[in-house]
Protein backbone atom coordinates (compact mmCIF):
# COMPACT_ATOMS: atom_id res chain seq x y z
CA UNK A 1 0.00 0.00 0.00
CA UNK A 2 1.02 3.85 -0.85
CA UNK A 3 1.86 5.91 2.09
CA UNK A 4 -0.35 8.78 1.92
CA UNK A 5 1.23 11.99 1.27
CA UNK A 6 0.68 13.70 4.72
CA UNK A 7 1.41 10.15 6.32
CA UNK A 8 5.05 10.56 4.99
CA UNK A 9 5.23 14.52 5.74
CA UNK A 10 4.59 13.69 9.01
CA UNK A 11 6.58 11.04 9.46
CA UNK A 12 9.24 13.14 8.56
CA UNK A 13 9.23 14.78 11.98
CA UNK A 14 10.41 11.60 13.48
CA UNK A 15 12.94 10.54 11.30
CA UNK A 16 16.37 10.21 12.60
CA UNK A 17 18.80 12.92 12.24
CA UNK A 18 21.26 12.44 9.59
CA UNK A 19 24.98 13.02 10.67
CA UNK A 20 26.47 16.03 10.86
CA UNK A 21 27.57 17.56 7.63
CA UNK A 22 30.55 19.77 6.23
CA UNK A 23 29.37 23.57 5.94
CA UNK A 24 29.93 24.58 2.27
CA UNK A 25 31.86 27.65 3.37
CA UNK A 26 34.13 25.35 5.00
CA UNK A 27 34.81 22.90 2.12
CA UNK A 28 34.87 25.30 -0.21
CA UNK A 29 34.16 24.08 -3.51
CA UNK A 30 36.82 24.63 -6.10
CA UNK A 31 36.71 27.97 -7.70
CA UNK A 32 35.94 27.84 -11.59
CA UNK A 33 38.94 28.48 -13.33
CA UNK A 34 40.05 27.93 -16.96
CA UNK A 35 39.39 24.01 -16.99
CA UNK A 36 35.82 23.20 -17.40
CA UNK A 37 33.60 22.72 -14.75
CA UNK A 38 32.12 18.96 -15.93
CA UNK A 39 28.64 18.49 -15.02
CA UNK A 40 27.23 14.95 -15.99
CA UNK A 41 23.60 14.70 -16.28
CA UNK A 42 23.40 10.54 -15.25
CA UNK A 43 21.37 7.90 -13.17
CA UNK A 44 22.06 7.48 -9.81
CA UNK A 45 21.40 6.28 -6.03
CA UNK A 46 21.26 8.42 -3.00
CA UNK A 47 20.11 7.56 0.46
CA UNK A 48 17.39 9.98 0.12
CA UNK A 49 14.94 8.27 1.71
CA UNK A 50 16.97 8.09 5.30
CA UNK A 51 14.60 8.11 8.29
CA UNK A 52 11.60 6.03 6.07
CA UNK A 53 11.61 2.74 7.44
CA UNK A 54 12.35 -0.08 4.75
CA UNK A 55 13.77 2.25 2.27
CA UNK A 56 17.41 1.72 0.51
CA UNK A 57 19.20 4.17 -1.69
CA UNK A 58 16.92 6.22 -4.46
CA UNK A 59 17.53 6.21 -7.93
CA UNK A 60 17.62 9.83 -9.05
CA UNK A 61 19.00 11.80 -12.17
CA UNK A 62 21.55 14.04 -10.87
CA UNK A 63 24.34 16.38 -12.18
CA UNK A 64 27.53 13.51 -11.96
CA UNK A 65 25.11 11.03 -10.25
CA UNK A 66 24.24 13.40 -6.99
CA UNK A 67 21.58 15.43 -6.06
CA UNK A 68 21.66 18.38 -5.68
CA UNK A 69 24.65 18.58 -8.19
CA UNK A 70 28.36 19.89 -7.66
CA UNK A 71 27.93 23.50 -5.72
CA UNK A 72 29.80 25.85 -8.29
CA UNK A 73 31.45 28.96 -6.72
CA UNK A 74 32.83 31.54 -8.91
CA UNK A 75 33.63 35.19 -8.67
CA UNK A 76 31.53 38.66 -10.11
CA UNK A 77 33.33 39.26 -13.51
CA UNK A 78 35.20 36.13 -13.54
CA UNK A 79 34.19 34.14 -16.71
CA UNK A 80 32.40 30.30 -16.00
CA UNK A 81 32.90 27.16 -18.14
CA UNK A 82 30.81 24.16 -17.58
CA UNK A 83 30.45 21.63 -19.63
CA UNK A 84 27.31 19.89 -19.83
CA UNK A 85 27.60 15.81 -21.04
CA UNK A 86 24.16 14.23 -21.35
CA UNK A 87 24.49 10.87 -20.07
CA UNK A 88 20.59 10.25 -20.26
CA UNK A 89 18.26 9.10 -22.67
CA UNK A 90 16.57 11.53 -23.83
CA UNK A 91 17.51 15.31 -24.70
CA UNK A 92 18.19 17.91 -21.98
CA UNK A 93 19.70 21.64 -21.11
CA UNK A 94 20.82 23.68 -18.34
CA UNK A 95 19.17 27.19 -16.53
CA UNK A 96 21.79 29.57 -14.65
CA UNK A 97 18.63 30.78 -12.90
CA UNK A 98 19.09 34.44 -11.96
CA UNK A 99 21.86 35.27 -13.76
CA UNK A 100 21.80 37.99 -16.46
CA UNK A 101 24.44 36.38 -18.56
CA UNK A 102 24.14 36.37 -22.60
CA UNK A 103 21.37 35.06 -24.10
CA UNK A 104 22.66 32.28 -25.58
CA UNK A 105 23.79 30.46 -22.66
CA UNK A 106 20.72 30.56 -20.84
CA UNK A 107 19.83 27.18 -21.45
CA UNK A 108 16.43 27.24 -22.91
CA UNK A 109 15.54 24.34 -25.63
CA UNK A 110 13.76 25.60 -28.50
CA UNK A 111 14.67 29.17 -27.92
CA UNK A 112 17.88 30.21 -26.79
CA UNK A 113 19.52 27.09 -28.12
CA UNK A 114 18.83 23.29 -29.52
CA UNK A 115 18.64 20.30 -27.05
CA UNK A 116 21.79 18.40 -26.27
CA UNK A 117 21.40 15.08 -27.16
CA UNK A 118 22.05 11.60 -25.01
CA UNK A 119 26.05 11.00 -25.59
CA UNK A 120 26.21 14.71 -26.74
CA UNK A 121 28.08 17.98 -24.39
CA UNK A 122 27.25 21.77 -24.83
CA UNK A 123 29.81 24.39 -23.48
CA UNK A 124 27.86 27.08 -21.46
CA UNK A 125 30.71 30.16 -21.15
CA UNK A 126 29.60 33.34 -19.29
CA UNK A 127 30.75 35.80 -16.98
CA UNK A 128 28.20 36.54 -14.10
CA UNK A 129 28.22 40.59 -13.51
CA UNK A 130 26.40 40.48 -9.79
CA UNK A 131 27.33 38.63 -6.50
CA UNK A 132 24.85 36.12 -4.79
CA UNK A 133 22.86 33.26 -4.47
CA UNK A 134 21.91 31.40 -7.61
CA UNK A 135 21.63 28.00 -8.94
CA UNK A 136 21.15 26.24 -11.67
CA UNK A 137 18.70 23.12 -13.08
CA UNK A 138 17.63 21.52 -16.11
CA UNK A 139 15.46 23.01 -18.82
CA UNK A 140 13.90 20.03 -20.90
CA UNK A 141 10.97 18.31 -19.42
CA UNK A 142 11.70 20.36 -15.99
CA UNK A 143 8.26 18.94 -14.41
CA UNK A 144 9.85 15.19 -14.94
CA UNK A 145 13.71 16.15 -14.97
CA UNK A 146 14.19 18.27 -12.08
CA UNK A 147 11.38 16.34 -10.16
CA UNK A 148 14.31 13.39 -10.62
CA UNK A 149 16.69 15.79 -9.09
CA UNK A 150 18.61 17.37 -12.14
CA UNK A 151 19.43 20.91 -9.92
CA UNK A 152 22.57 22.39 -7.93
CA UNK A 153 23.75 25.14 -6.25
CA UNK A 154 25.74 28.35 -7.49
CA UNK A 155 27.39 30.71 -5.62
CA UNK A 156 28.79 34.07 -7.31
CA UNK A 157 31.06 35.56 -4.61
CA UNK A 158 31.45 39.31 -4.62
CA UNK A 159 33.94 42.19 -2.44
CA UNK A 160 32.05 41.60 1.07
CA UNK A 161 34.26 41.83 3.59
CA UNK A 162 35.80 38.39 4.55
CA UNK A 163 35.52 38.93 8.23
CA UNK A 164 31.40 39.48 7.80
CA UNK A 165 30.97 35.77 8.32
CA UNK A 166 32.28 33.17 10.37
CA UNK A 167 29.97 30.34 7.85
CA UNK A 168 28.58 30.11 4.96
CA UNK A 169 26.04 27.19 4.38
CA UNK A 170 23.59 26.83 1.75
CA UNK A 171 20.83 24.81 1.76
CA UNK A 172 18.14 23.58 -0.82
CA UNK A 173 14.73 22.56 0.06
CA UNK A 174 13.04 20.02 -2.00
CA UNK A 175 9.88 17.70 -1.78
CA UNK A 176 9.72 14.66 -3.73
CA UNK A 177 6.99 12.11 -4.39
CA UNK A 178 8.15 8.89 -2.75
CA UNK A 179 6.26 5.64 -2.92
CA UNK A 180 6.46 2.95 -0.04
CA UNK A 181 9.92 1.88 -1.04
CA UNK A 182 11.78 5.15 -0.98
CA UNK A 183 11.49 5.32 -4.72
CA UNK A 184 10.55 8.15 -7.03
CA UNK A 185 6.70 7.32 -7.90
CA UNK A 186 6.74 7.47 -11.59
CA UNK A 187 3.66 6.64 -12.58
CA UNK A 188 2.00 9.95 -12.11
CA UNK A 189 4.66 12.03 -13.75
CA UNK A 190 2.49 14.14 -16.32
CA UNK A 191 -0.95 13.43 -14.33
CA UNK A 192 -3.38 15.79 -15.62
CA UNK A 193 -4.71 16.57 -12.07
CA UNK A 194 -1.40 17.90 -11.05
CA UNK A 195 -1.18 19.74 -13.66
CA UNK A 196 -4.36 21.82 -13.45
CA UNK A 197 -4.00 22.24 -9.36
CA UNK A 198 -1.03 23.57 -7.54
CA UNK A 199 0.89 21.33 -9.46
CA UNK A 200 3.70 18.06 -8.17
CA UNK A 201 3.69 18.08 -4.20
CA UNK A 202 5.84 15.35 -2.99
CA UNK A 203 5.64 13.83 0.34
CA UNK A 204 8.91 13.33 1.54
CA UNK A 205 11.15 16.96 2.51
CA UNK A 206 14.89 16.63 2.25
CA UNK A 207 17.85 19.68 2.67
CA UNK A 208 20.91 19.26 0.18
CA UNK A 209 19.14 15.78 -0.65
CA UNK A 210 18.85 14.24 2.78
CA UNK A 211 16.50 14.26 5.40
CA UNK A 212 16.93 16.64 8.66
CA UNK A 213 20.32 16.98 8.33
CA UNK A 214 22.12 18.79 11.10
CA UNK A 215 24.91 21.27 11.38
CA UNK A 216 27.12 22.09 13.99
CA UNK A 217 27.66 25.72 15.00
CA UNK A 218 29.60 27.63 17.34
CA UNK A 219 28.19 30.33 19.58
CA UNK A 220 28.92 34.03 18.93
CA UNK A 221 29.47 33.23 15.17
CA UNK A 222 27.09 34.55 12.55
CA UNK A 223 25.78 32.25 9.81
CA UNK A 224 25.06 33.59 6.01
CA UNK A 225 22.16 30.80 5.27
CA UNK A 226 21.25 30.74 2.05
CA UNK A 227 18.01 29.00 1.25
CA UNK A 228 16.68 27.99 -2.32
CA UNK A 229 13.51 25.89 -2.72
CA UNK A 230 14.34 24.04 -5.67
CA UNK A 231 10.77 21.98 -5.42
CA UNK A 232 8.57 21.27 -8.43
CA UNK A 233 5.64 23.60 -6.89
CA UNK A 234 5.77 23.53 -2.97
CA UNK A 235 5.83 26.92 -1.71
CA UNK A 236 7.74 26.40 1.61
CA UNK A 237 6.37 28.39 4.47
CA UNK A 238 9.65 28.34 6.56
CA UNK A 239 10.45 29.55 10.34
CA UNK A 240 13.76 29.72 11.96
CA UNK A 241 13.39 28.83 15.82
CA UNK A 242 15.77 29.69 18.75
CA UNK A 243 17.91 32.53 16.84
CA UNK A 244 17.85 35.78 15.25
CA UNK A 245 18.24 35.97 11.98
CA UNK A 246 18.15 39.10 8.93
CA UNK A 247 17.42 39.13 5.45
CA UNK A 248 20.09 40.29 3.94
CA UNK A 249 19.36 39.31 0.39
CA UNK A 250 16.33 37.70 -1.94
CA UNK A 251 16.96 36.26 -5.44
CA UNK A 252 20.69 36.77 -5.12
CA UNK A 253 20.00 40.53 -4.91
CA UNK A 254 20.92 42.45 -1.34
CA UNK A 255 18.55 44.37 0.84
CA UNK A 256 18.91 46.76 2.91
CA UNK A 257 19.11 43.82 6.41
CA UNK A 258 16.11 43.39 8.37
CA UNK A 259 14.55 40.86 10.63
CA UNK A 260 12.95 37.83 9.48
CA UNK A 261 9.43 38.04 10.15
CA UNK A 262 8.07 35.87 13.09
CA UNK A 263 5.30 34.59 11.27
CA UNK A 264 6.30 32.18 8.53
CA UNK A 265 8.49 33.24 5.61
CA UNK A 266 6.98 31.80 2.07
CA UNK A 267 9.80 30.87 0.08
CA UNK A 268 7.99 30.25 -3.39
CA UNK A 269 9.24 27.51 -6.30
CA UNK A 270 12.67 28.98 -7.79
CA UNK A 271 13.05 31.91 -5.07
CA UNK A 272 16.03 32.28 -2.59
CA UNK A 273 16.62 34.09 0.60
CA UNK A 274 19.81 34.83 2.51
CA UNK A 275 19.99 35.22 5.97
CA UNK A 276 22.47 36.34 8.69
CA UNK A 277 22.34 34.37 11.69
CA UNK A 278 23.75 35.90 14.72
CA UNK A 279 24.34 32.40 17.34
CA UNK A 280 23.90 33.61 20.75
CA UNK A 281 22.43 29.88 22.30
CA UNK A 282 24.42 28.29 24.95
CA UNK A 283 26.48 24.82 24.21
CA UNK A 284 23.91 22.60 24.35
CA UNK A 285 21.46 24.82 22.59
CA UNK A 286 19.54 24.67 19.13
CA UNK A 287 18.49 26.39 16.22
CA UNK A 288 15.81 24.83 13.81
CA UNK A 289 14.14 25.75 10.50
CA UNK A 290 10.75 24.35 10.31
CA UNK A 291 8.36 24.21 7.14
CA UNK A 292 4.97 25.48 8.70
CA UNK A 293 1.95 25.31 6.78
CA UNK A 294 -1.72 25.06 7.60
CA UNK A 295 -1.81 21.48 8.06
CA UNK A 296 1.39 20.22 9.16
CA UNK A 297 4.99 21.10 10.77
CA UNK A 298 7.92 19.25 9.44
CA UNK A 299 11.90 20.08 10.62
CA UNK A 300 13.75 20.71 8.13
CA UNK A 301 17.20 21.23 9.55
CA UNK A 302 18.83 21.69 12.89
CA UNK A 303 21.80 23.55 13.85
CA UNK A 304 23.21 22.28 17.49
CA UNK A 305 25.65 24.60 19.53
CA UNK A 306 28.54 22.86 20.24
CA UNK A 307 31.21 25.56 21.52
CA UNK A 308 32.28 29.03 21.49
CA UNK A 309 33.35 31.30 18.83
CA UNK A 310 35.87 33.66 20.89
CA UNK A 311 35.82 36.99 18.69
CA UNK A 312 33.84 39.96 18.54
CA UNK A 313 30.78 39.78 15.40
CA UNK A 314 31.07 42.93 13.27
CA UNK A 315 28.11 45.45 12.72
CA UNK A 316 26.33 43.86 10.03
CA UNK A 317 26.43 45.71 6.65
CA UNK A 318 24.10 45.15 4.15
CA UNK A 319 26.07 42.58 0.79
CA UNK A 320 28.10 44.13 -2.42
CA UNK A 321 25.70 44.84 -5.03
CA UNK A 322 28.21 47.21 -6.84
CA UNK A 323 27.37 47.74 -11.13
CA UNK A 324 23.61 47.07 -9.76
CA UNK A 325 20.22 46.73 -11.48
CA UNK A 326 19.27 49.52 -14.03
CA UNK A 327 16.78 52.28 -12.81
CA UNK A 328 13.53 51.58 -14.38
CA UNK A 329 12.10 55.27 -15.86
CA UNK A 330 8.34 54.65 -14.95
CA UNK A 331 7.37 57.96 -17.11
CA UNK A 332 8.76 56.13 -20.50
CA UNK A 333 7.58 52.35 -19.56
CA UNK A 334 6.44 50.16 -22.33
CA UNK A 335 3.18 48.67 -20.37
CA UNK A 336 1.88 45.37 -21.07
CA UNK A 337 -0.74 43.24 -18.80
CA UNK A 338 -0.15 39.88 -18.62
CA UNK A 339 -3.47 37.83 -17.50
CA UNK A 340 -3.58 34.52 -16.14
CA UNK A 341 -6.05 32.12 -16.73
CA UNK A 342 -7.35 28.28 -16.46
CA UNK A 343 -6.46 25.43 -13.83
CA UNK A 344 -9.06 23.69 -11.81
CA UNK A 345 -12.18 26.07 -10.56
CA UNK A 346 -10.48 29.04 -13.11
CA UNK A 347 -13.45 28.75 -15.84
CA UNK A 348 -11.38 28.78 -19.11
CA UNK A 349 -13.42 27.97 -21.75
CA UNK A 350 -11.39 28.37 -24.86
CA UNK A 351 -7.64 29.28 -25.24
CA UNK A 352 -5.14 29.25 -28.11
CA UNK A 353 -3.05 26.82 -28.71
CA UNK A 354 -1.18 24.98 -31.83
CA UNK A 355 -2.45 28.43 -33.05
CA UNK A 356 -5.78 27.86 -33.30
CA UNK A 357 -8.67 28.00 -31.22
CA UNK A 358 -9.52 25.78 -28.66
CA UNK A 359 -12.67 24.60 -26.58
CA UNK A 360 -11.52 23.52 -23.07
CA UNK A 361 -12.45 19.82 -23.97
CA UNK A 362 -9.76 20.46 -26.44
CA UNK A 363 -7.15 22.07 -24.06
CA UNK A 364 -7.72 19.30 -22.01
CA UNK A 365 -6.63 16.57 -24.22
CA UNK A 366 -3.55 18.29 -25.16
CA UNK A 367 -2.81 19.20 -21.73
CA UNK A 368 -2.86 22.81 -21.92
CA UNK A 369 -4.69 23.90 -19.45
CA UNK A 370 -3.29 27.61 -18.17
CA UNK A 371 -3.54 30.26 -20.59
CA UNK A 372 -1.47 33.84 -20.65
CA UNK A 373 -3.45 36.23 -22.32
CA UNK A 374 -5.56 33.66 -23.91
CA UNK A 375 -2.60 32.13 -25.33
CA UNK A 376 -2.19 28.22 -23.85
CA UNK A 377 1.76 27.64 -24.09
CA UNK A 378 2.23 28.77 -28.04
CA UNK A 379 5.60 30.27 -28.40
CA UNK A 380 5.68 31.28 -31.85
CA UNK A 381 5.62 34.79 -30.83
CA UNK A 382 6.85 36.78 -28.30
CA UNK A 383 4.67 38.42 -25.10
CA UNK A 384 6.42 41.81 -26.08
CA UNK A 385 9.59 42.93 -28.48
CA UNK A 386 11.56 46.29 -27.45
CA UNK A 387 14.62 48.18 -28.11
CA UNK A 388 17.56 47.21 -25.67
CA UNK A 389 17.66 49.88 -22.68
CA UNK A 390 13.32 50.41 -22.69
CA UNK A 391 11.79 50.41 -19.41
CA UNK A 392 9.31 48.09 -19.17
CA UNK A 393 6.37 46.89 -17.14
CA UNK A 394 4.11 44.13 -17.01
CA UNK A 395 1.32 43.85 -14.85
CA UNK A 396 0.62 40.17 -13.98
CA UNK A 397 -3.23 39.60 -13.10
CA UNK A 398 -3.85 36.53 -11.61
CA UNK A 399 -7.59 35.19 -12.50
CA UNK A 400 -6.83 31.97 -11.40
CA UNK A 401 -7.61 29.79 -8.06
CA UNK A 402 -4.01 29.39 -7.75
CA UNK A 403 -0.60 31.39 -6.83
CA UNK A 404 1.77 31.54 -9.48
CA UNK A 405 5.45 32.41 -9.46
CA UNK A 406 6.38 34.20 -12.15
CA UNK A 407 9.90 33.68 -13.42
CA UNK A 408 11.81 36.22 -15.51
CA UNK A 409 14.94 34.80 -17.46
CA UNK A 410 18.38 37.31 -17.74
CA UNK A 411 17.06 40.14 -15.86
CA UNK A 412 15.36 41.21 -12.16
CA UNK A 413 12.84 43.47 -11.51
CA UNK A 414 11.05 45.35 -9.12
CA UNK A 415 6.82 45.32 -7.95
CA UNK A 416 5.99 48.85 -8.20
CA UNK A 417 2.05 48.19 -7.68
CA UNK A 418 0.51 45.82 -5.91
CA UNK A 419 -3.54 45.54 -6.72
CA UNK A 420 -3.62 48.97 -8.11
CA UNK A 421 -1.51 50.59 -5.30
CA UNK A 422 2.14 51.77 -5.51
CA UNK A 423 4.27 50.31 -3.77
CA UNK A 424 7.61 52.68 -2.74
CA UNK A 425 9.58 49.52 -1.27
CA UNK A 426 9.63 46.76 -3.75
CA UNK A 427 12.91 44.81 -3.95
CA UNK A 428 14.63 43.41 -6.88
CA UNK A 429 14.09 39.69 -7.57
CA UNK A 430 13.64 37.28 -10.37
CA UNK A 431 11.02 35.42 -9.36
CA UNK A 432 7.49 37.00 -8.29
CA UNK A 433 4.47 35.09 -6.62
CA UNK A 434 1.63 35.91 -7.71
CA UNK A 435 -1.51 34.95 -5.60
CA UNK A 436 -4.83 34.28 -7.02
CA UNK A 437 -7.22 37.33 -7.47
CA UNK A 438 -4.15 39.55 -7.41
CA UNK A 439 -2.43 42.04 -9.50
CA UNK A 440 1.61 43.28 -9.35
CA UNK A 441 3.31 45.40 -11.49
CA UNK A 442 7.07 44.55 -12.74
CA UNK A 443 9.19 46.93 -13.73
CA UNK A 444 12.59 46.73 -15.19
CA UNK A 445 14.69 47.72 -17.77
CA UNK A 446 15.22 45.48 -20.82
CA UNK A 447 18.78 46.16 -20.75
CA UNK A 448 20.28 42.97 -21.94
CA UNK A 449 19.34 41.95 -25.64
CA UNK A 450 17.74 38.21 -27.11
CA UNK A 451 15.13 35.92 -26.49
CA UNK A 452 13.95 35.69 -22.57
CA UNK A 453 11.80 33.19 -21.54
CA UNK A 454 8.96 34.18 -18.64
CA UNK A 455 6.76 31.49 -17.40
CA UNK A 456 5.54 30.02 -14.15
CA UNK A 457 8.07 28.12 -11.76
CA UNK A 458 5.42 25.55 -10.65
CA UNK A 459 6.99 23.16 -13.62
CA UNK A 460 3.39 21.53 -13.77
CA UNK A 461 1.76 25.17 -15.03
CA UNK A 462 4.69 25.75 -17.49
CA UNK A 463 4.62 22.42 -19.07
CA UNK A 464 0.57 23.05 -19.33
CA UNK A 465 0.86 26.58 -21.13
CA UNK A 466 1.95 28.78 -18.23
CA UNK A 467 4.64 30.04 -20.95
CA UNK A 468 5.67 32.97 -22.99
CA UNK A 469 8.74 35.38 -23.89
CA UNK A 470 10.23 38.61 -24.45
CA UNK A 471 12.42 39.81 -27.38
CA UNK A 472 14.75 42.73 -26.56
CA UNK A 473 16.55 44.08 -29.52
CA UNK A 474 20.25 45.82 -29.94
Amino acid sequence: MKIARRTLLKSIAGAAAAAALPVDGHRKPALAGQSPIVLKAQKGRVPLARGLEGAGETDIWGYNGAVPGPTIRCRKGEPVHVRLVNGLDEPTSIHWHGLRIDNAMDGVIGLTQGPVAPGASFDYLFTPPDAGTFWYHTHNRAWEQMARGLYGRLIVEGDDPEDQFDRDLYLALDDWRLDDKGQIETASFGNLHDWAHEGRLGNWLTVNGTSQPSYGLGRGERMRLRLLNAANARTFRLQLKGANAKVIALDGAPVEPFALPEAPYELASGQRVDLAVDVDAGDGGQIELWHVSRREEIKCASFPVKAAVLRDRPALRALDHSGGFATPDLATAVRQDLVMTGGAMGGLREAVADGKKRTIQDLVELKRVWALNGIAGDMDKPLLSVKQGTTVVITMKNDTAWSHAMHLHGHHFKAVERNGKPVTDGYWRDTEMVDPDQSVALAFVADNPGKWFLHCHMLEHQAAGMRTWINIDT
